[in-house]
């Protein structure tokens, strides 16, 4: 029986019938669309899961940061001791590092209650006078208004504000949890990552355990970078605002330096917020001038961490546009509120440089015009190693 002849090579890949009507670049754009659509509902589909189990995806998402910081330290305790013994006093450093900070906040607080609620009185009279004169001549009983008002409003919704209170209360019991879980966790992931890792990568077939060794190299280290790196930003821009406060007389100076170490871990606009607080507080207390002078500080700061400190301490690891971090800090704040305006640059870090070891891996194999050979790669057990 004779085979019918090939189609002319002309002819190949072209479509037939009703598919011919269709233009080329519509069929392309549908055949993205389709795919793009999968994986939106795949990665929709993960999200709700993941929310589902918030507490326990931020619990294991601090137990890593807290590893990061841990694991050197355990690292150079190793030597002189057991792994066992230098973990546990790594992590027992860390508390009383983390309660004595706290400690000293709360005395400092409290030695300077009395001195400040005085100031605090003294400067908003001192602010009602100067509004009261041009050239804003605000009434006189505006305030007493004001005040009036405010105690109503609190009157009229005492149940609501209660039952705040008890859910407080029952959210600070659910964060002391996610605490004590990411602690947990902490420890593990600083005696015996190494050893979990292994486990995860033996579970797969040799060709997908390759990528994912090259692909945890690449997260981890990622991710070991930005958490130092935020970790020394925060560290510096609280002890420029806290000399600058000291310098300034404002009172709370050491509390207020705590807030701004704490909001640099958001990128952007977590800075200038906890300067803000800094700033009603020095308005209320040391008047306008010291106000404006401690807004003056925001720029100066920001211009400091925006062109010294990011480009130099964290670009060897996190190589983002600044338009793709206040992308990723707003669309974090909007889908999972603080927590998700914490964890989105790390997270598109973290993928970035995935996709970056993964298609640099492809490039590299196809310049060779060979396969990858299994077994090859980095050793899985040595990628939480790579500080």
């Amino acid at each position: 029986m004779a085979t019918p002849p090939d189609p002319p090579a002309s002819s190949v890949g072209r479509p037939s019938g009703a598919d011919s009507r269709v233009p080329e670049w519509l069929r392309t754009s549908a055949a993205y669309a389709w795919r793009i659509i999968v994986v939106a509902i795949v990665v929709r589909a993960v999200f709700s899961v993941l929310g589902q189990f918030h507490r326990v995806a931020v619990a294991v998402f601090l137990g890593l940061v807290l590893t990061t910081v841990l694991r050197p330290v355990a690292g150079l305790l190793a030597r002189k001791m057991p792994r066992p013994l230098a973990v546990a006093s790594a992590v027992i450093g860390g508390i009383v590092v983390v309660f004595g900070g706290l400690a000293l906040v709360g005395e400092i607080v409290a030695g300077q209650r009395r001195g400040l609620q005085r100031e605090f009185v003294a400067g908003i009279g001192r602010i009602e006078r100067q509004l009261e004169e041009p050239p804003f001549r605000l009434p006189a009983n505006t305030f007493d208004d004001l005040q009036s008002r405010i105690g109503k409003l609190l009157s009229s919704h005492r149940s609501t504000i209660i039952s705040e209170a008890v859910s407080g209360a029952s959210r600070l019991l659910e964060v002391l949890t996610v605490i004590a879980l990411a602690l947990f966790c902490a420890v593990f992931f600083t005696h015996s990552g190494d050893r979990q890792w292994q486990w995860i990568c033996d579970q797969l077939p040799r060709r997908a355990r390759q990528h994912l060794m090259l692909a945890g190299r690449a997260a981890w280290r990622t991710f070991t970078g930005y958490t130092h790196g935020i970790l020394l930003v925060a560290a510096t821009n609280a002890f420029l605002v806290c000399i600058a406060l000291l310098v300034l007389r404002v009172p709370l100076a050491v509390p207020l330096a705590l807030l701004e170490f704490l909001a640099a871990f958001i990128p952007l606009i977590g800075s200038p917020i906890a300067l803000a607080v800094a700033a009603v507080v020095a308005l209320a207390t040391k008047g306008p001038v010291t106000a404006l002078i401690v807004v003056a500080l925001i720029v100066i700061i920001g211009q400091i961490e925006g062109h010294l400190l990011h480009p130099i301490v964290m670009s060897w690891a996190v190589r983002l546009h600044p338009v793709v971090v206040a992308l990723a800090v707003v669309g974090g704040a909007i889908a999972a509120g603080f927590i998700g305006a914490v964890v989105a640059v790390p997270f598109v870090a973290v993928l970035w440089s995935v996709h970056q070891a993964l298609r640099g891996r492809a490039d590299g194999s196809e310049a060779a015009g060979a396969r990858p050979v299994v077994g090859s790669g980095p050793v899985p057990g040595r990628v939480l190693n790579d500080l």
